[in-house]
């Protein structure tokens, strides 16, 4: 008789368990409206910041569509984009110059700007650098342009110092990302075969899309306009690169002013750096001169293919050490075209000093 009650004495208890569970979730009384928000902290100084500097530089950076004048743009929809390309650009000043890539325009004949109001306008190429992957655009008709990117100096920059980039990734509207400086004076090749030197290097996110965006200090100026990535998949790795503020600087006024920029040289082809280190040469080794040429003219010796023995090593240019062919060019186009350089060639074990003119060879 125990063992009986003892087991109904069980039963009831698991029903009352049972019971207890079930009012406990859905009891009439039960909370069922929606929990208050909790009320947060001030926002860091860094997060104010980031969130300013958004604020202030986003509205002058647009996006770039460019495509040719035969292509159709519901077909380039359709096709995922074949015949148009997609970038990013920012308003230089306030006569509706815009700054972006080369490559972003380089196919296209047609170039729409979309503000960050959403706004759209039609602009006209007005001149193209290949040799900076540069170009600028003006806008043909918009209402009330956002003031132009402040700027700032790329010859300050410093390692590890912040770095923000405002794009179009993807196509998508207004994106910040930011990181740091990497690396400086990095070269990087252009699709004209030339290599511009100084650029820098970031781990801020600059994904398909960024090509022709600003590239901005903590402070929100200018430092470099975003380019490229290094990136087996194509989306961002860690290595992005930006030409130059100061670059930019240079050459988007000539842009400006005569449609293209002059490219500053004196007509040499020079080994690469590859080359050099495999013979154990620090300088620029001549292969040989261009016809017609200010080196040609100034007696420049090139390789002897015959016997392979070298020909003259640039060693030092407008009092500079050369130990790279970046090192050269760039002191020839700090000087320009249409003056002369000084530069020191060694032959041999001797080296002697010359003057030699700076000629525009992009007309050549």
């Amino acid at each position: 008789m125990s063992r009986r009650f003892a087991l109904f004495l069980a039963v009831i208890a698991a029903v009352l368990v049972a019971l207890t569970l079930s009012n406990m979730r859905y009891s009439p009384w039960t909370n069922t409206s929606a929990r208050s928000v909790d009320q947060r902290g001030p926002l860091s100084d860094a997060e104010r910041a980031n969130i300013e500097l958004f604020e202030r530089v986003s509205p002058s950076v647009v996006q770039v569509a460019a495509r040719s004048a035969a292509s159709n743009p519901l077909a380039d929809e359709e096709s995922g984009g074949a015949g148009a390309a997609s970038g990013t650009g920012f308003i230089w000043d306030n006569d509706g110059h815009v700054v972006t890539n080369h490559h972003v325009v380089q196919n296209g004949t047609e170039v729409a700007i979309r503000f960050a109001s959403g706004e759209v306008a039609q602009a006209g190429i007005v001149g193209v650098a290949p040799n900076y992957d540069l170009a600028v655009l003006r806008i043909k008709s918009a209402r009330k342009l956002p003031p132009p990117v402040a700027l700032g100096s790329s010859n300050e920059l410093k390692v590890g110092q912040s770095a923000f980039a405002i794009g179009n990734p993807f196509g998508l509207d207004q994106s910040l990302t930011s990181g740091i400086i990497s690396a400086l004076k990095r070269r990087l090749p252009t699709s004209s075969g030339r290599e511009i030197s100084n650029v820098i290097q970031t781990d801020t996110a600059i994904n398909p899309g960024n090509s022709g965006g600003p590239l901005l200090d903590s402070a929100g100026r200018l430092i470099g306009v975003n380019t490229a990535i290094i990136s087996p998949s194509g989306s961002s790795a860690g290595i992005g690169f930006a030409i130059p503020a100061d670059i930019v600087n240079r050459v988007v006024p000539e842009l400006i002013k005569n449609g293209r920029v002059p490219t500053p040289g004196i007509g040499i082809v020079a080994a690469s750096e590859a080359v050099s280190t495999r013979l154990g040469v620090e300088g620029v080794i001549i292969v040989r001169t261009a016809p017609g040429s200010p080196a040609e003219r100034a007696g420049i010796r090139g390789v002897d293919f015959n016997s392979g023995a070298l020909g003259d090593v640039i060693v030092q240019a407008d009092g500079k050490p050369v130990h790279r062919l970046s090192d050269l060019t760039d002191q020839i186009e700090q000087v320009g075209a249409g003056k002369s350089i000084r530069i020191s060639l060694k032959r041999g074990a001797q080296t002697r000093d010359i003057t030699i003119d700076i000629v525009d060879i992009g007309r050549s």
